[in-house]
């Protein structure tokens, strides 16, 4: 229309068709059409200030007997060419082709594009967004609850709705869950997968604390165990920009929708959790089966034709919950998880760890190794230590038991074994008596065993139940006498037992 009004006023100022033609760039044969369409419509220069482009092209332009919005060349279905152009690699230059391949008389390309993107408008009032098949899914939790009652307690709650929604086709799935917390979310997208069958290249999930640690829109801090899940099925996660509702626009009506289906038809229905997802699972069959009104076709359609050919295949074994945790080894070379203490090797004393924790097991790395694992305790001994991360003298002492030391007196001897059970039952606990033990048995490491058992049986025989008192019975060599036995012992009375003879 820019044009037309320079044609008209230099016409007005005498100029030829030709000249006119060659100064914007037109052919001579066009100016003259449209100098005549002018001369028709009673149009010459100056224009009335009233005649907006949009005026002076229907007076121009509008052909008598052809009602408004009539095309006169034929049109391409726009519907099922806005599903193909989701499938990779299509693009309107491909329909285009195409769609002139079966109608030579057709529009050209840039009217062809023109009229797709009207259609695309009709669609939404929005900016439209294109998302291609297999490329993302959309994921985040209703505002809005369901009702669940725990039928053993009576106890009712409210339970959250996990809602995801394929960017391509459309296609949803939702579930019941208990809360929105780590181990609640990461299970839905595994399930979610599952149900798909397959796996986009990328999950857009809302600013939620469970997935994202920092919301930013240059570099959001992706939750450790969500980064994990992601990994294992090879899938990236893009969060929405914060306050941003438009980039996760799919999810969002996908919400409205599945509330609709799902809270809307169920709200005077009460559950458990089990039965609330069978109802939910029901809801999602005619949700993906009802048929989009300006598309033509279900989400189960455009999904099994369009997406689900082109999805990832799905890892050998489903995602199993592991939540990552930071710690560091204390001194006893033990780290504290949820109030249990599981080792490392002693050498990483001080040394902060990386913590994997599942229901099952407890596995430790350190600058990416793995340096231990261990079965997760729930109750009985706070403390789960493998004796291959103890220093040596730690590893000795803990080997210590009764009857170990008690073996070890048998193998010289029945007395020395009656010495062991005698040390062992003189002290209030077992485990005080070891070090006396393992003192008495190095003591007699170099006696014949003959004396040994003539030692242990004096020891008994007078009480004498200490290390420094049997020293004494060894270094006196008063295994013989009784009397000198006991002579030696009041000259040191230090050298007594509790419970030695007077």
């Amino acid at each position: 229309m820019r044009q037309i009004r320079q044609m008209l006023r230099l016409a007005r100022d005498g100029v030829s068709a030709r000249e006119i033609g060659r100064t914007l760039g037109v052919a001579r044969s066009t100016i003259q059409d449209n100098l005549k369409r002018a001369s028709t419509a009673g149009l010459a220069w100056p224009l009335a200030g009233h005649l907006t482009d949009a005026v002076l092209e229907q007076r121009l332009f509008a052909h008598a007997g052809v009602r408004r919005g009539f095309r006169r060349r034929r049109e391409p279905d726009w519907a099922s060419l806005a599903c193909e152009l989701k499938r990779p690699g299509v693009n309107l230059m491909v329909l285009w082709e195409e769609y002139r391949a079966v109608h030579p008389e057709g529009y050209g390309y840039s009217r062809f594009c023109d009229l797709f993107r009207e259609f695309e408008r009709r669609l939404s009032p929005t900016m439209r967004q294109d998302h291609p098949a297999g490329d993302k899914v959309f994921v985040d939790y209703s505002g809005k609850k369901i009702m669940i009652v725990d039928r053993e307690t009576g106890v009712v709650g409210d339970a959250e709705i996990f809602v995801a929604v394929l960017g391509a086709s459309n296609y949803t799935y939702a579930e019941a869950t208990w809360t929105q917390t780590l181990p609640d979310w990461i299970e839905a997208h595994v399930r979610m997968f599952r149900f798909f069958g397959g796996v986009p290249r990328l999950v857009v999930p809302d600013n939620l604390k469970s997935g994202v640690h920092r919301a930013s829109f240059y570099d959001p801090e992706i939750n450790r165990s969500y980064g994990m899940m992601a990994s294992h099925y090879g899938v990236g996660i893009l969060p929405a920009r914060p306050r941003k509702p438009r980039d996760k626009a799919k999810v969002e009506a996908g919400v409205r929708f599945a509330q609709t289906y799902i809270l809307g038809r169920l709200r005077r229905q009460t559950f458990s959790l089990a039965e609330a997802n069978a109802a939910i699972a029901a809801a999602l069959e005619r949700i993906n089966a009802h048929v989009m009104r300006r598309l033509g076709v279900s989400r189960r359609q455009l999904f099994e034709t369009v997406e689900m050919p082109v999805l990832a295949p799905l890892p050998d074994a489903d995602y199993q919950f592991a939540e990552w945790l930071l710690a560091r080894v204390s001194l006893d070379y033990h780290v504290e998880v949820d109030g249990f203490f599981y080792s490392v090797p002693h050498g990483l004393i001080r040394e902060q760890v990386d913590v994997r924790a599942t229901t099952r097991t407890i596995e430790l790395f350190h600058r990416g190794l793995r340096v231990a694992a261990h079965q997760r305790r729930y109750g009985g001994r706070r403390h789960g230590t493998d004796p291959d991360h103890m220093p040596s003298a730690h590893r000795r002492y803990a080997e210590w038991t009764p009857d170990r030391f008690r073996r070890w007196g048998r193998s010289i001897g029945p007395n020395t074994e009656g010495l062991v059970l005698a040390i062992l039952a003189n002290r209030p606990h077992p485990e005080q008596g070891f070090r006396t033990c393992l003192g008495v048995l190095r003591l007699f490491k170099d006696i014949d065993p003959e004396r040994a058992e003539l030692i242990a049986a004096r020891a008994v025989a007078v009480s004498a139940l200490t290390y420094k008192s049997i020293a004494s019975i060894i270094a006196n060599k008063l295994e013989r006498s009784s009397r000198d036995t006991e002579d030696a012992i009041i000259e040191h009375p230090n050298l007594r037992g509790p419970g030695c003879f007077h």
